[in-house]
């Protein structure tokens, strides 16, 4: 039976999980379509989801139409499930985008456009929501056009729109899909897009295009037959209305999925990192990519793996290529469709399947037969954005916090935990407020109970100005005594380093490195508000000391009271950690953006203007972001992402680290 597998993407909120539950039902594949306000549709069925009425994860269902074996990946519209999103378009042959009929080109359909065009994802376009009031068809258009690179073009026109969409026609042939003419006045709008299609289709096919300038005349066949190479390659991308809610487009959608979509071996051979290549075919060495990790509570470790080449059988050894050759033996094998998993007797070369049980996968792993062995790319998965701090509720929940978040991690590894060295704060870090929710959600669901809050900044303290000062330790109790003495000079300079100009043997060179530890000492704690200070130059200038009382531990109190004492006339200044932050939102939104980051201290570095969606980046300290995911969807209508990594440290302004010092002695004196 034909295969398809396909990547259902979209912004959050253009009914993309409605949408698949329409064509489920449409195609007989369940006898009512579910409500995602209901949490009863069949891709979106685990708790958290039902509960929140949107997509965390990607859902796997199936269906059949025309005898074709159409399996379809729904992801997630936010972008903080974007590991989610990116494994999904990994795992499929072609990507099905939703587009709102009401909002269209939204930041969201921007950023999974931009991932597929990385993978050169052929794509069939769906405007959704075509009987909503306020939809455009002509304007929708008119943005993905002038947004999205490639081209686009309608293969189908809407009859109507808003309450009055009941139908659509075929570009190509002029036929209405529930039979009858062509409405009167449409017939000028379908000769135009006509014509503009059949350029498009020519320009993508170099034989026809030399026939046609030739004077030939193209037949319908011929066109049709270019149509859809193109579509295949990834050359053109269709455009079609519908409506999820009243099902007009869907058989036509249906009907598309089939013909447009390409099949594996289409698809053509995958190549590794070391630019060996596999055939699509069952006879093939067998070759997979995990692209996506689950944990069951009741079954375990889920690892979905999409088959490139080969045929994998129960109990075949194959290896972990990503993992140093490690052998892997699945005992097991299934194919999933929504939450139920279907055990099977192979999975084959152009099939989604599913292992169970198999603790050692990662999202990402290559598994590949021993005897031909080959290594996939990773995932490509972005930087964290968002980071808060976590705070157990009990010590049982800090003694179980760990094996926890390592769970959570294998599943998710967008999700980055870490101790602050600095601050003592466990920081769980991630895409967004709303990936950290729900990561705090499912902790609560393993028996964690965590509250989160604003991570404690990591200030640091430097100097300004050179300065020297001495050093003396002395100290007599009876017996040997305690004798060091240097004197050194600081001076602000990139870093650390520390050096000796004392001549004369005024200390003996074993006491130097005593010195320099115990400089390194006194830079954990600055003078001015307690932080660690950074970029110092040391030079050891001179000393003295005794035969007898002389020792490393009088020596490296000498050297951090040399750097106490200094540190008086160095001019010390508060430093703050900085981020270069790139924000992306539609460009009517500019001027927003702008007034808001100027709000937060941020040096904007510049604008790049790409169709409606303008990407600005500011390096900005990272204090003025701590709430920014939240911020800039309350600020653009949850029509902006963004992205940020660190950038150093930069100077406080002295109204403000004023008032932070003061309020770090506050609260060591309550300490």
């Amino acid at each position: 039976m034909p295969v398809r597998i396909v990547s259902l993407a979209a912004h959050s909120g253009a009914g993309k999980t409605t949408l698949c539950e329409a064509l489920l039902h449409h195609s007989g594949a369940i006898s009512r379509p579910g409500r995602v306000e209901d949490g009863t549709t069949h891709s979106d069925h685990t708790d958290a989801e039902k509960a929140h009425g949107f997509s965390i994860t990607t859902g796997v269902v199936r269906l059949n139409h025309n005898g074709t074996d159409i399996t379809v990946l729904d992801t997630p519209g936010y972008a903080d499930f974007v590991r989610e999103i990116r494994g999904a378009i990994r795992a499929a042959d072609a990507a099905l985008m939703v587009v709102s009929g009401v909002s269209g080109v939204e930041v969201g359909t921007e950023r999974v456009w931009a991932t597929a065009d990385r993978f050169n994802m052929p794509r069939l376009i769906a405007i959704n929501k075509m009987d909503r009031e306020r939809a455009n068809f002509s304007a929708v258009l008119a943005d993905l056009r002038s947004s999205l690179p490639g081209n686009v073009a309608p293969l189908y026109l809407p009859v109507g729109e808003g309450p009055e969409f009941r139908d659509v026609v075929n570009v190509l042939t002029g036929e209405v899909g529930g039979g009858g003419e062509v409405p009167s006045d449409m017939r000028s709008v379908l000769r135009e897009a006509r014509e503009s299609l059949t350029d498009a289709i020519i320009e993508s096919d170099d034989a026809l295009m030399e026939r046609y300038l030739e004077g030939e005349q193209i037949g319908p066949d011929d066109l049709h037959a270019a149509f859809l190479r193109a579509v295949h390659a990834g050359t053109l991308y269709p455009v079609i209305p519908v409506s999820a809610t009243t099902g007009v487009g869907l058989a036509q959608l249906l009907d598309l999925l089939v013909t447009g979509l390409r099949s594996a071996r289409e698809r053509g051979p995958t190549t590794g990192q070391d630019g060996q290549n596999r055939e699509p075919t069952p006879d093939a060495p067998f070759s997979a990519r995990v692209w996506r990790v689950s944990i069951d509570p009741f079954v375990g470790k889920l690892a979905y793996i999409r088959v490139y080449s080969g045929t994998l059988r129960p109990g075949d050894t194959v290896v972990n290529t990503s993992r140093d050759g490690l052998e892997v033996r699945p005992a097991h094998l299934y194919l999933i469709n929504g939450k139920e998993l279907t055990e099977v007797p192979e999975l084959r070369a152009g099939m989604i399947g599913v292992l169970t049980k198999l603790t050692d996968l990662r999202a990402g792993d290559t598994l590949a037969d021993p005897a031909h062995p080959i290594q996939y790319d990773p995932l490509w998965l972005p930087d964290p954005a968002h980071t808060v701090a976590l705070h157990p509720a009990t010590r049982q929940d800090e003694d179980k916090l760990g094996a926890a978040l390592t769970r959570l991690m294998e599943e998710d590894p967008t999700l980055h935990f870490q101790r602050d060295a600095q601050t003592g704060e466990q920081l769980l870090s991630g895409m967004g407020d709303m990936h950290l929710t729900i990561a705090a959600e499912k902790l609560a669901a393993q028996g964690v109970n965590v509250s989160t809050t604003t991570p404690q900044i990591p200030y640091r303290e430097t100097i300004h100005a050179a300065a020297q000062a001495q050093g003396k330790h002395k100290k007599q109790s009876g017996g040997h005594g305690q004798y060091g003495d240097c004197t050194v000079r600081i001076e602000p300079g990139e870093g650390f380093s520390f050096k000796s100009a004392v001549v004369g043997g005024a200390i003996p060179g074993k006491y130097l490195p005593s010195i320099e530890k115990g400089i390194q000492d006194a830079m954990q704690k600055g003078s001015l508000a307690g932080y660690p200070l950074q970029d110092v130059h040391v030079t050891v200038l001179d000393g003295s000391y005794h035969d007898v009382d002389s020792s490393d531990i009088a020596f490296r109190m000498a050297g951090s009271l040399a750097l106490r004492n200094a540190l008086e006339n160095a001019r010390p200044g508060l430093l703050e950690p900085a981020v270069l932050l790139k924000v992306r939102a539609p460009a009517s939104f500019t001027g927003d953006l702008i007034s808001d980051l100027q709000t937060r201290r941020a040096r904007v570095q510049g604008m790049d203007t790409g169709g409606t969606v303008i990407t600005i980046s500011a390096v900005v300290p990272q204090a003025e972001l701590q709430n920014y995911s939240a911020d800039l969807r309350s600020l653009t209508g949850d029509r902006g992402a963004f992205s940020i990594k660190p950038h150093g440290y930069q100077d406080v302004p002295d109204h403000l680290a004023k008032k932070i010092i003061e309020e770090r002695r506050a609260e060591v004196a309550a300490g």
